[in-house]
């Protein structure tokens, strides 16, 4: 993962570049202090998925740009296969798929989030970002925290929420959880 961390560092660096836009105004999209935005440009410091949104949002680009360094081409249709798609683990605990990476201009984020289980957890990081999300549990059991709320979720479950309330997941068992992820606006 810190090659990844890497060349997203160097992709949101080139974004600003590229934009003449400062540092500052970068961390104040996501509302963090500079220096540890700048971490994050670094490589040094994961950014969340959320956080990437609200910057591809600000600056008129997709996720994907960002996240994979790859613009979406296709405007009729878009297909992935199964088990393809442009894939990024965004942390120990997800992995992320996207499923509509090639889709250019499209009105939702989708993903397959694959959540891997922390037995010994004890912090569940949150995010949240604009907008609503939908996920609906493919396989395994996952808590999922939304506020102050603990929801346990299994196979064939969903969730609708409003994505700017704090939110986050963990897999529950010895199983990898896997969930199709709607983000919308």
């Amino acid at each position: 993962m810190d090659e990844q961390l890497k060349q997203l560092g160097e992709r949101l660096r080139g974004l600003r570049d590229a934009l003449g836009v400062p540092m500052s105004e970068v961390a104040g999209v996501i509302g963090m202090d500079e220096q540890k935005y700048e971490r994050i440009e670094r490589g040094e410091l994961d950014i969340t998925i959320s956080n990437l949104m609200k910057i591809a949002r600000k600056y008129g680009l997709s996720v994907e740009e960002l996240m994979f360094a790859e613009t979406p081409h296709m405007k009729s249709y878009f297909v992935v296969r199964k088990g393809q798609g442009v894939s990024v683990e965004r942390s120990k605990a997800y992995n992320y798929r996207s499923l509509v990476s090639g889709f250019r201009d499209h009105k939702a984020d989708v993903f397959l989030v694959t959540v891997e289980p922390k037995p010994s957890a004890r912090i569940i990081y949150k995010s949240s970002h604009a907008g609503q999300e939908f996920n609906y549990v493919l396989e395994g059991e996952m808590a999922f925290y939304i506020g102050s709320k603990s929801i346990v979720l299994g196979e064939g479950d969903s969730i609708y929420f409003d994505a700017s309330v704090p939110h986050g997941m963990l897999a529950m068992g010895n199983q990898a959880a896997k969930i199709l992820t709607f983000c919308v606006e």
